[in-house]
C-alpha cells in the first residue's frame, strides 16, 4: 500500500519596499517563493510546481510574480 498526497510548502526569499499599484501607500512588499511537492509516505519527493508572489503588507494585494522577475528582485 502507497501513500501519497501533494502538500505546499511557502518560503519567504524577500522583503522590498517600494509604493503599490493598488493603495497607493509606499509599503513593504513580501516575496514569497511557493513550491508544491509530491510526498511518498509524507516524505517530499518531487517538486511538481514552483510560483512566487508579490503580498503588499499595507492592503494584501497579492499578485503572481514571473521566476525572473523574483530572482532580480532578489539580487538588487
Amino acid at each position: 500500500m502507497l501513500i501519497f498526497g501533494v502538500r505546499s510548502y511557502a518560503t519567504p526569499v524577500a522583503t522590498l519596499s517600494y509604493l503599490c499599484d493598488r493603495c497607493g501607500q509606499h509599503a513593504a512588499h513580501q516575496l514569497v517563493k511557493q513550491v508544491r511537492k509530491v510526498t511518498l509516505f509524507f516524505v517530499p519527493v518531487l517538486p511538481v510546481s514552483t510560483k512566487y508572489t508579490d503580498t503588499c503588507t499595507y492592503c494584501g494585494r497579492e499578485i503572481k510574480v514571473d521566476r525572473d522577475r523574483a530572482e532580480a528582485a532578489v539580487r538588487t
